[in-house]
């Protein structure tokens, strides 16, 4: 119990530091914000609780095919915003996701990358 505990704490420490330090510089908020921290607690996590190397592969591999998908939010996101202000700009972001990931998911499986649709 003490482990799951310490990795809450942990991970939400992580951000809600990144969120305070992205108050104060859009640029450095974004910087840590793009660096993959959360995939690094997780890939740590499961190294710690399961040191299985197969799975740890499986994750990394998975997580940068499930990214790609997701860039175009960040493009998105800024031009509604203006527009349809912060819940219809983060609304329509990740609606436009979903449908990059279902997209996307389909032009990478005849390569044999099975995203799971």
């Amino acid at each position: 119990m003490a482990w799951l505990v310490t990795k809450y704490l942990v991970t939400a420490a992580l951000v809600v530091l990144v969120s305070e330090v992205a108050k104060r510089s859009d640029r450095l908020g974004a910087l840590l914000v793009a660096l993959p921290l959360v995939t690094i607690l997780s890939l740590l996590w499961l190294h710690f609780e399961t040191g299985n190397r197969e799975k740890l592969a499986a994750h990394a591999w998975y997580t940068f095919w499930y990214v790609v998908p997701t860039l175009p939010m960040f493009l998105a996101f800024p031009a509604l915003l203006q527009r349809f202000g912060f819940w219809g700009a983060l609304g329509a972001s990740a609606a436009l996701t979903v449908v990059c990931f279902w997209a996307f998911a389909r032009v990478v499986k005849p390569f044999g990358i099975d995203l799971g649709l």
